[in-house]
């Protein structure tokens, strides 16, 4: 009886929690010209159409996955060299510099969008330059991707033995080609979770996107515009799409994980 109840418990945290994305979904395939979202009229791809006929959705898009893959790479290349350093540190700088790491992912995001575009803009002030738009973008990206790339890359560096690397250099590896060939190749499933982790994030944020675009209109800030001006079916089919990638994604960083963890488990067996 009591698992009955623990069952039906979840089944309805689970509803509650996915049944307006499910509604958003269907919807997103109604054959309307009344944009009702009450009523199924029939199934149809039309604004899937004209969605993707949509100039300003094209260029926000592109805007979106330009932003998404800089911001990724950047904060990835970054990440690994600063875990790489953190992983080297003694124990009280390393606990106060993860300390540091660790703020901007509890620190609200609407104070971490007004500080930076606070920043951006007194530094348009005193050093010149463009008003806000993609390099404040990418900037603000990379900002708040970084922290999640290296808490992805340390638990592999953790894992390590650390005496590989010295092995390397002892048999006559240089030791740039000891990190590329030793390093590197170990703590690759980490980078790779940071990496599609970081890209999941950048393509998904509105807060920070929202302070800090200027001008530029990313597909989270185009979405909100919609909604604040007409709402028209399209937004049901641009929110099925971004779900639809994001839920890949999310789906791409378990498998690796369980994967992961399964590969642990069997050579610790062996």
């Amino acid at each position: 009886m009591k698992k009955a109840g623990a069952n039906i418990y979840t089944f309805l945290i689970f509803l509650f929690l996915y049944a307006p994305i499910l509604v958003l979904i269907v919807f997103s395939f109604n054959d309307t010209d009344t944009g009702s979202r009450t009523v199924w009229s029939g199934f149809s791809l039309r604004w899937y159409r004209k969605l993707f006929e949509d100039r300003l959705i094209l260029e926000a898009l592109r805007n979106t996955l330009i932003i998404a893959v800089v911001s990724a790479a950047a904060s990835t290349v970054l990440g690994t060299m600063a875990a790489i350093g953190i992983n080297s540190m003694r124990r009280l700088p390393k606990r106060i510099v993860m300390n540091i790491t660790n703020l901007p992912m509890v620190n609200p995001e609407i104070v971490t969008g007004v500080s930076l575009m606070l920043l951006f803009v007194s530094a348009v002030k005193l050093f010149g330059g463009r008003s806000l738009g993609m390099g404040s973008l990418f900037a603000a990206h990379i900002t708040f991707c970084l922290p999640y790339v290296i808490l992805s890359v340390l638990p592999k560096l953790r894992q390590m033995d650390p005496n590989l690397y010295e092995a390397a250099q002892d048999l006559g590896c240089p030791p740039v080609r000891a990190f590329f060939k030793v390093v590197l190749p170990e703590i690759m499933p980490g980078i790779v979770t940071g990496l599609i982790m970081a890209f999941t994030l950048s393509i998904d944020d509105f807060v920070i996107s929202y302070f800090t675009s200027g001008t530029t209109q990313t597909l989270p800030i185009y979405i909100y515009s919609m909604t604040r001006k007409r709402i028209s079916p399209e937004i049901n089919a641009l929110s099925t799409v971004l779900f639809a990638v994001v839920m890949a994604l999310l789906v791409i960083i378990n498998v690796r994980s369980f994967r992961e963890r399964d590969g642990r488990l069997k050579k610790e067996e062996v």
